[in-house]
């Protein structure tokens, strides 16, 4: 079969298209034909050795698909039922290994290429509200890069809770696309101070929380735009990591509160898994929230999918259709 391979890391030309062996399913896991492999991030962090993984490997941990196989020790899956997931590595491929304790069922009415945007984002998402910060009716969060494909969710399901939005763009085009998924105001971080045009949306008592999946960039002006107590949820790093903090910083700045999560600390059960996995899919379904697909490409064009990404040229999801 065909997958893509990272034999050295790097950037993007480090993604080669090449010819494996089909794996054989082992206990508590699925063979799955990938309709489609979501890119994110992590996958940019892990391709250029931010993240460790050992050599050579497979990118992509996210996707859907119709399981062709199943391994012993599997309960609850069978040949021929649709599944999606955001934590199996090797998405990147026609073929994928999925732990069977991480895959979902894709309920009817949702399409492949839709369950496979939806997963990793649509869970951040879920947790970001949910546990990371619960947000609450009248609230006000800042959501960074508000046009991206987290962004995007992020809006609105921080809308669906009823609290008020404002958003970063750098596009009359992304302003566009935050407004319509209903941010109430945007500040083009381009061409304006957002710790400044924050003070004066908020009369000057700051935002209740902000969502900063850019990192070194924002940093600053996501602290300086929270209200005392409020609470700094850094959950990328889309611009580079941030630098050390000192602790003293939090007091100084108003007891601020700073957390950096990530996906796989809240999906520690399968209850938890199907919780957050059974909100995504029903929110789809019930139209609460719209998975923008801003682009899909063959595996052979996996390294201009890492470049539209990195780039920062993206307004929605990506895609990879083996």
């Amino acid at each position: 079969m065909r997958a893509i391979r990272v034999a050295t890391n790097g950037g993007p030309e480090v993604l080669e298209l090449g010819e494996v062996e089909v794996p054989e399913p082992g206990p508590g896991q699925l063979l799955v034909d990938v309709a489609a492999a979501g890119v994110n991030f992590i996958d940019t962090y892990q391709r250029s050795g931010l993240y460790s993984m050992q050599l050579p490997f497979t990118p992509g941990s996210e996707g859907a698909g119709e399981i062709v196989a199943v391994g012993p020790d599997v309960d609850g899956f069978a040949v021929g039922e649709r599944v999606a997931w955001a934590t199996a590595p090797g998405s990147y491929a026609e073929k994928a290994l999925v732990p069977a304790s991480s895959a979902v069922k894709v309920p009817e009415g949702v399409a492949d290429d839709v369950a496979a945007a939806a997963m990793l984002q649509g869970m951040t998402a879920h947790y970001l509200i949910t546990s990371t910060h619960e947000v609450k009716t009248g609230e006000t969060v800042l959501v960074h890069a508000a046009a991206g494909g987290m962004g995007l969710l992020l809006t609105q399901l921080i809308k669906f809770k009823g609290a008020n939005v404002i958003g970063t763009v750098s596009t009359d085009e992304k302003e566009r696309l935050a407004r319509e998924a209903g941010a109430d105001e945007i500040i083009r971080y381009t061409e304006a101070d957002v710790a400044a045009e924050i003070n004066d949306l908020t009369d000057g008592r700051g935002v209740d929380v902000v969502y900063d999946g850019v990192g070194k960039s924002t940093f600053e002006a996501s602290l300086a735009s929270l209200r005392p107590r409020g609470t700094l949820v850094l959950f990328g790093a889309s611009s580079g990591p941030v630098p050390p903090v000192d602790p003293q910083r939090l007091n100084s700045s108003g007891s601020l509160f700073l957390t950096r999560p990530s996906l796989g600390h809240h999906l520690l059960s399968r209850e938890e898994l199907d919780w957050r996995a059974g909100d995504v899919f029903n929110w789809i379904v019930s139209g609460t929230i719209n998975i923008r697909i801003d682009g899909t490409y063959p595996l052979a064009d996996a390294r201009k999918a890492h470049e539209d990404l990195g780039g920062r040229r993206t307004t929605g999801k990506l895609l990879i259709l083996p």
